[in-house]
């Protein structure tokens, strides 16, 4: 069973509740905070924790959400290792996880439906990365950063 790590502040906070409870079936769900709405809360704490907890569990994924998904993401990718997407749609999640081969996507909950963000999640738990030559090489070549 795929293990889903799932963070989000203030501002995603609803939207995170949601989503746990839609992939609770499916997946081993596990929470890295916020645990309740707090509107004083910083994004980069729960981004902290789940980069912490995907880069102990290999072969794991995550989900972090914030108003905008660009905080998330940019404390998210600051550990080598992290190959965090801001994701908006269903067609990009896929491309996303095809060819650069993301591990965590972060979500825009002030621009995102409950409905879309379930068919973005859908679609990035199931794609599988291409590993084309011309997808590993841009990647290694991240990795020298």
């Amino acid at each position: 069973m795929k293990k889903i790590f799932i963070g989000s502040d203030h501002r995603g906070f609803y939207l995170k509740e949601k989503i746990k409870n839609y992939l609770k079936n499916k997946y081993k769900v596990i929470d890295v905070g916020n645990f309740s709405y707090d509107p004083l809360d910083d994004y980069p704490d729960f981004a902290k924790n789940l980069v912490k907890n995907i880069l102990k569990e290999k072969n794991s994924y995550g989900i972090l959400i914030c108003g905008t998904g660009v905080g998330m993401a940019i404390a998210a990718n600051r550990k080598k290792g992290i190959f965090c997407g801001l994701v908006f749609n269903k067609n990009q999640a896929q491309r996303a996880k095809k060819e650069d081969n993301i591990n965590v996507i972060s979500l825009p909950a002030d621009f995102l439906t409950f409905k879309k963000a379930k068919e973005i999640i859908d679609v990035f738990l199931k794609t599988k990365f291409s590993r084309k030559r011309k997808y590993t090489k841009r990647l290694e070549k991240i990795d020298l950063f």
